[in-house]
């Protein structure tokens, strides 16, 4: 069969995000079927698809989901209207049959299929595709296959494979250029699952409750494959690298071996490391550390499901700081837990966070499948018949949501560090300036003074 395979996010800010997703895919189902992918960051408009579906013809057009909106609830944004768009531009030119999938897909498969008038979906890894396309090469049911759904089915989520996740063959797509010229940053995935029990992550939901690894060595050769096709910087995309201490170590290592040269980095969580933790990681080449510490108040921490406190985050950030690597933090302000004390304790504990940049959102993106939902839900915040396509925003009932709004704007200031929702329009021109320029990597730590 021939399959076209569609990355549908077109996000740019603060740099575009390569579709690993596809790769895996790709690897999973050919041969033996004929596989093209394309990617809408590089094709921009519905004429250019018109004219692949056109010249391709193919039976099974998939297109993955990576967001549904923005997360920002200052300055909402949803995707699902282009997606649309795009899927009326398929159905003018080709009577391919339409699969979606992807992390988005997953969270919302039964509103998504609906909404967008899909023949089928794939929940969860996308490598299950090859699943259906035997059922129908075969004119077989496709009903009782596992992560598989349609329009009338009921959803019913799958648990994820107990075996490692295949390795990705990274092809050399056309659009694979458009990221190397923008930071030269291609992804790499060294684990899937999350152990941990945040109450507003869909990680644990989409990938899975336990970590499932990727052998350090394949890991490392498949981001030699990557330094060789080009990359000149590489970002994990596990839920958090350090989740397992003792396996990204050995990732580490394998780097090493392996002669990797390029710096990369990735999402960690502050907990308090092994010794000498991220002296080794650097001299591995590691240089971002983007902690998802959502908090500096230990009440606020414990409400958010965290598995860290505050003493943690600063021995963290300290000994990576002394490693000489780049330090972020993500801030989730107004959440569970939160009232106007924590909130000012936050605020009082980033700055005794040294030569960092913080990514502060305010407001919880609310989501099925979480333990947020359900607190939202108990306290009124979402009715029970609520579209979660439609963005809503858990805010403690402690303290108004323009409060948030007032102290955060107030101590972020005129602060280049602070990266406050979307971010602004001239912080993300002067990163591609700076990519243009030849500049590699997210370059966040340009903004730190």
């Amino acid at each position: 069969m021939k399959v076209l395979l569609i990355s549908t996010n077109t996000v740019t800010e603060p740099y575009p995000s390569y579709p690993i997703g596809l790769d895996y895919v790709i690897s999973a189902i050919s041969p033996p079927h004929q596989v093209k992918a394309v990617d809408m960051n590089e094709l921009r408009d519905g004429s250019a698809l018109a004219g692949v579906l056109s010249q391709f013809i193919p039976d099974i057009i998939g297109l993955s989901i990576r967001n549904i909106d923005n997360v920002d609830d200052a300055n909402v944004k949803t995707f699902i209207g282009e997606i649309r768009e795009l899927i009326s531009i398929i159905r003018r030119h080709s009577k391919g049959v339409i699969v979606l999938g992807g992390s988005g897909f997953t969270i919302l498969p039964g509103e998504l299929i609906t909404l967008l008038d899909a023949d089928f979906g794939v929940i969860g890894e996308g490598e299950r595709l090859q699943i259906l396309l035997k059922a129908l090469e075969r004119n077989e049911s496709v009903s009782g296959l596992p992560g598989i759904v349609t329009r009338n089915s009921p959803i019913e989520f799958p648990e994820p494979s107990p075996q490692p996740f295949p390795r990705g063959i990274f092809p050399d797509h056309s659009y694979t250029s458009f990221y190397l010229k923008r930071g030269g940053i291609l992804n790499l995935q060294t684990k899937r699952g999350c152990p941990f029990k945040c109450v507003y992550c869909t990680y644990p939901h989409i990938e899975g409750k336990k970590f499932r690894f990727a052998p350090p060595r394949e890991v490392a050769d498949t981001a030699r494959m990557l330094q060789q096709a080009g990359a000149r910087y590489l970002y994990v995309t596990d839920s958090t690298y350090n989740g397992s201490y003792e396996h990204s170590l050995k990732v580490a290592a394998a780097f090493k071996k392996a002669g990797i040269s390029i710096p990369w980095g990735g999402l960690f969580v502050p907990t308090a490391p092994p010794p000498d933790y991220y002296s080794i990681l650097a001299d591995a080449g590691l240089m971002h550390v983007e902690f998802g510490t959502e908090t500096l108040s230990n009440r606020v921490l414990e409400s958010y499901g965290k598995p860290f406190q505050i003493d943690d985050v600063f021995s963290s950030h300290r000994e990576a700081l002394t490693a000489g690597l780049h330090v972020a933090h993500y801030l989730m302000l107004g959440g569970p837990g939160e009232n106007k004390d924590t909130l000012k304790e936050t605020l009082a504990n980033a700055d005794r966070l040294e030569k960092t940049a913080f990514f502060v959102f305010s407001g919880i993106r609310v989501y099925p499948h979480t333990a947020l939902y359900d607190l939202a839900i108990e306290e009124g915040q979402i009715e029970p018949n609520w579209n979660p396509l439609e963005p809503r925003f858990y805010w403690s009932p402690a303290l108004h949501r323009e409060t948030v709004m007032e102290l955060m704007k107030n101590h972020a200031g005129s602060r280049s560090n602070w990266i406050v929702g979307s971010g602004s329009k001239q912080t993300f021109k002067n990163i591609a300036r700076l990519h243009e320029r030849g500049n590699v990597g997210p370059l966040w730590e340009r903004l730190i003074r």
